[in-house]
């Protein structure tokens, strides 16, 4: 199999240009990279085959004159199953949307083809985008490249096992509760959570049902891409009013010994396992070795407990008036009467059940509540360049129930924490703050574990430059094996 499939997106537009191979040759080989390994990952769901070839083909011609079509002139690129694409399936994980075929391109889309992208196929993922793993009634299940018995993350699951495998290069994801974050770390690849309403969301539901907390990123095997990615996407498009002009950003690049490092391996009571802990704590020795100034810590009188149940409320009071007026009146009517006491999974799940009764003077209050815990968050940033913490307890574990009233628990090591508290309680806190978060790969000789490299907001620029120095300590991406 070529290798071309394993090279960056930034490498393969360069190569085009330089005409060391060509667009027809990139697509070509990518499209036999799926043909082999898609059958057993099930990671893209629809693959734009004849298009992408004749795009290629125009990418082709364009070199030949002396033309350039963008910054990924003849690129194959992937989308998460909720971005509508001109004339190729967008189902959303919905049974109803099965043969739904948009005609436009949201923005976001818009942007990557403007940018000369091929537009390669679409990436699984559970219904609506609404779970840490990727199973799918309409598309089926996908499965982790590093282990066909494990799962790849959800809810970008697809589009993070694709770019992992070498069958696609690049991905656009996005992320609510964990959505880039998780499968990045359970695949061994790089994810970009960008300040949010720094990038339009570009989802086919009204803006207005999810307007807080929800990111839109890309996924990549090196730290340029995201750059490069985050450079065509960011900034208003004239739909989505709430996200700001592009930050005039300029890091300062600086030797790895200058930065300074907050670390932690557990948020209150949750903590990670044994082996996340001793990932982080490598990483830490590695970095204080390095020079830097590094210091094992989490933010003074920072309520997490509150923060998760604060996440949980906002989640379900913005998705709760997208339902239909009797399941809205009915799911209240049952939380009114629920003593907090019954509700099991944690604070997070206690904050699903407040959020579906929370009323117009609640939704303020809760709104007031997160600015005063953002504003902790960046008192306790401000010290630092940024803050590794673990992205869930542990590596990608195998295949569980999806079925919400069996969803059950999870291990870490010998112990069991409810669902939701596993894969949300270490990368909804950012989602709640809105920082951005870089997730890159940690080397190790087992799964892939990742960690969440934390910056205050609107610094994305500067965190990408930080992960940069970070991933030249620690080795970048790895290919899975049998890839």
């Amino acid at each position: 199999m070529s290798d071309l499939v394993f090279y960056s997106a930034s490498e393969l537009a360069q190569g085009i240009r330089d005409r060391t191979f060509s667009a027809t040759e990139v697509l070509e080989a990518h499209l036999a990279q799926i043909a082999q390994h898609n059958p057993a990952l099930n990671a893209i769901v629809t693959v734009n085959e004849s298009q992408a070839r004749l795009q290629a083909q125009i990418a082709d011609e364009a070199i030949a004159t002396g033309e350039s079509l963008g910054t990924l002139h003849g690129v194959p690129v992937t989308f998460k199953d909720l971005f509508e694409t001109e004339g190729l399936r967008t189902t959303f994980g919905y049974q109803s949307l099965s043969q739904y075929i948009p005609s436009r391109d949201v923005s976001l889309v818009g942007r990557l083809r403007g940018a000369g992208a091929i537009v390669l196929g679409k990436t699984n993922l559970p219904k609506g985008g609404a779970d840490f793993q990727t199973v799918s009634s309409v598309l089926g299940r996908t499965n982790n490249p590093w282990d066909l018995t494990r799962t790849p993350g959800g809810s970008t699951g697809g589009g993070c096992a694709a770019v992992a495998a070498g069958l696609s290069p690049l991905e656009l994801g996005n992320d609510l509760g964990g959505s880039l974050r998780i499968p990045a770390h359970f695949c061994g690849v790089y994810s970009l959570k960008p300040t949010e309403n720094r990038v339009v969301s570009s989802l086919r539901s009204n803006p207005c049902t999810l307007r807080h907390m929800i990111s839109t990123g890309p996924v990549a095997r090196s730290v340029q891409d995201l750059r490069l990615c985050l450079d065509l996407i960011e900034g208003p498009d004239g739909s989505e009013w709430n996200v700001s002009p592009v930050a005039q950003e300029e890091p300062m690049l600086q030797p790895l010994s200058n930065y300074r490092f907050a670390w932690c391996d557990r948020f209150d009571d949750l903590t990670a396992d044994t082996q996340t802990q001793a990932a982080l704590a490598d990483l830490a020795h590695q970095l204080s070795v390095a020079g830097c100034t590094v210091e094992r810590i989490t933010p003074q009188s920072f309520n997490f407990t509150e923060a998760w149940e604060t996440f949980g409320e906002l989640c379900s009071c913005q998705l709760a008036l997208s339902q239909s007026a009797p399941l809205r009146i009915a799911a209240s009517s049952i939380a009114k009467i629920l003593p907090s006491q019954w509700v099991l999974g944690g604070a997070i799940a206690r904050g699903f059940v407040q959020g579906v009764k929370t009323d117009l003077q609640g939704y303020m209050e809760l709104l007031t509540r997160r600015d005063r815990i953002i504003t902790q968050m960046e008192q306790f940033l401000n010290q630092w360049d940024g803050w590794l913490c673990p992205v869930t307890p542990g590596a990608a574990f195998t295949h569980r129930q999806t079925w919400f009233p069996l969803r059950g628990a999870l291990e870490v090591d010998d112990q069991m924490l409810p669902y939701w508290m596993w894969g949300l309680g270490f990368t909804s806190i950012f989602s709640l703050t809105g920082n951005p978060v870089v997730t890159l790969p940690l080397n190790t000789n087992a799964l892939p574990i990742g960690v969440q490299l934390v910056g205050q907001r609107w610094q994305d620029r500067g965190l990408l430059a930080i992960t940069q120095s970070l991933s030249d300590l620690t080795g970048g991406f790895q290919r899975p094996p049998g890839y």
